[in-house]
């Protein structure tokens, strides 16, 4: 079983290698308090393209974005 620690490590090292070529990422309408961020400690992505979003019914939003051909 791998841990939530060993996940978020994984991530980090995709993203800084720049292996990923698609995120799909979902927006909650809720406030909760602080929780893991997925661009920490300076970890960005290269050029992102927002290329599909979907609502749902309960009102989270479905982001779909892409590495751009200029980054």
């Amino acid at each position: 079983m791998v841990t939530i620690e060993e996940s978020n490590q994984l991530l980090g090292s995709l993203i800084e290698y720049d292996l990923v070529d698609e995120y799909r990422l979902l927006v909650f309408p809720l406030l909760l308090g602080s929780g893991k961020r997925l661009f920490a400690d300076g970890r960005s992505p290269r050029r992102l393209t927002l290329t599909a979003t979907r609502p749902t019914p309960s009102g989270v939003l479905i982001n779909t974005y892409r590495r751009s051909a200029e980054g």
